[in-house]
């Protein structure tokens, strides 16, 4: 028998609290500081399209009770059960952004399933054997459009299986294999042009279009994807050349473990093509129906051709009230991925016998789909949340009143990169993108307002810092996880990575201040 004192104690290792727990701490501290932060609200401003924003100047401070003259007692103070909704209001009040998460989780999930993405890939590395080292850049840019379009990410992981084989029998290391994936997808995401899970959201709650701020994404995306495809092409040639030795250590079982030269490619079919173009028209039609056409820039293409389409006799009936190119948001959106899905799936499983398994039928893998997703779309409800009880409680205006008094002393085109500093440590304490995106921007959109900058330029400064923190934050799965299949250590990770990591905070901070100064 073993003696009492002989047993080791087993020490709890401390782990991140879940994305949930963070959100739902947050709007607990929130109640509790209804009652102590004094309420008041401004007098809001409503554009053409029905957005309101606050007034500079117009804060006046509530009491946390008052009385109305029927003698009805109204108190602002949130309590228990008020938090303990919120959540749930959240998600009604974010039903839209909600419900456009688990469509896209489908029709990602119907995509996957059909292998186009894994067999276009496959096909690239098949035209350039030989000359393997051009794979770098191609791999990179193919990488940051799929970062900067629907923030392509964790699915990532699954190519490391081709790019770790092809990278050592080039004569590379599987630290090359890992800079090509996470730096590649890691600047697209950081630019983010139409991504829907970072300036989407973000937009959304900002009350902005999509297509504003694109332009700055776009020089972020690529000046930041040269600078991405510059270190990891340079460091390949020094490793070819037999320097960093000490980072090849784990090559061994890579080769075994991959059988270096012989990764498994899908054939590029004609039906894989055929998906590969409607999942890259997806993408195109989402990108013109964001931009604010008409209203922003005084385009009426789109506009004057849905509204000849629309006068059709019949087959304007039969269409139905489909709104112009441009003025599309998250419900509009969700048809168009919902169609694609179909069409895709349709495509791929005509001919196969229909079972119940979700593997092999269509609305089986949509709903499959979606269902990897649900995290994202119930995290959105519970960042929600945090305004709910700020509005409620009435102290969303005093601590937005808070940052006007601040920037009073502070310049206006400092603002964005302030911003940006604020949401690194933002990004590490709530390690959910489309979380910190939904609970941030009803505070942090109004203080561009009172700084006479445009609203685009902190939705720009969250997705950048976001994106920063997403490619050497040891808290994101799809780099702890893409640095074991490429049996490169985390330490080994930052010390390669870290300088980089400050030129594209440099390079995003610096684009969207001269954008301010503008």
């Amino acid at each position: 028998m073993i003696n009492e004192n002989e047993k080791k104690t087993v020490k709890r290792k401390w782990r991140m609290p879940s994305a949930f727990a963070i959100l739902f701490g947050i709007a607990a501290v929130m109640a509790l500081l209804s009652w102590v932060i004094p309420s008041g609200y401004y007098e809001l401003a409503t554009d053409a399209d029905g957005n309101t924003t606050p007034i500079a100047g117009t804060y006046q401070e509530v009491d946390k009770v008052t009385t109305a003259e029927d003698g009805t007692v109204t108190d602002v103070r949130q309590g228990v059960y008020q938090t303990l909704s919120a959540p749930i209001r959240g998600t009604i009040d974010a039903i839209d952004v909600v419900l456009f998460v688990l469509v896209l989780g489908g029709f990602l999930g119907i995509t996957m399933k059909t292998g186009a993405l894994d067999a276009f890939f496959g096909s690239i590395i098949k035209k350039l054997k030989g000359r393997e080292k051009w794979i770098i850049p191609i791999l990179m840019i193919f990488f940051a459009i799929g970062g900067t379009t629907y923030g392509m990410q964790e699915e990532t992981v699954a190519f490391y299986a081709l790019v770790v084989p092809l990278m050592l029998a080039a004569g590379f290391n599987g630290m090359t294999a890992a800079m090509t994936i996470i730096l590649g997808a890691g600047v697209g995401v950081l630019g983010s042009t139409i991504n829907p899970f970072s300036t989407g959201i973000a937009s959304g709650f900002a009350n902005i279009s999509l297509g504003d701020g694109t332009l700055e994404r776009l020089i972020i995306l690529a000046l930041t994807l040269v600078a991405a495809i510059w270190v990891t092409m340079r460091y390949a040639a020094k490793v070819k050349a037999g320097k960093y030795a000490a980072d090849s250590v784990g090559d061994s079982r890579l080769a075994r473990a991959h059988k270096v030269g012989g990764g498994q490619v899908l054939e590029f079919t004609p039906k894989r093509k055929v998906i590969a173009i409607i999942f890259a028209l997806t993408f195109v039609v989402m990108i013109l129906s964001v931009i604010p056409w008409s209203y922003k820039f005084n385009i009426n293409f789109f506009a004057d051709i849905n509204a000849w389409l629309l006068g059709i006799p019949v087959l304007g009936t039969f269409i139905g009230n489909i709104l112009p190119l441009g003025d599309w948001w998250f419900n509009d959106l969700s048809v168009l991925f919902f169609v694609s899905a179909l069409i895709m799936g349709l495509i791929y499983f005509r001919g196969k016998n229909r079972t119940d398994s979700e593997d092999d039928n269509l609305f089986g893998t949509f709903v499959d789909g979606a269902r990897d997703l649900l995290a994202v779309a119930l995290i959105v409800g519970f960042a929600r949340g945090i305004s709910v009880v700020m509005n409620d409680g009435q102290i969303m205006d005093t601590i937005i009143h808070s940052g006007e008094v601040i920037l009073t002393n502070v310049s206006s085109w400092l603002l964005p990169g302030l911003s940006f500093i604020v949401y690194l440590p933002l990004s590490i304490l709530i390690p959910s993108t489309s979380g910190l995106a939904t609970a941030s921007m009803p505070i942090m959109a109004p203080l561009a307002d009172f700084a006479g900058i445009e609203r685009h330029l902190i939705v720009t400064a969250f997705a950048t810092a976001e994106g920063v923190v997403n490619m050497i934050a040891p808290t994101v799965a799809s780099v702890m996880g893409g640095l074991a299949l490429a049996k490169v250590s985390y330490v080994l990770w930052v010390k390669r990575t870290w300088k980089f990591m400050i030129v594209v905070s440099l390079i995003s901070i610096a684009v969207i201040t001269v954008s301010a100064l503008l």
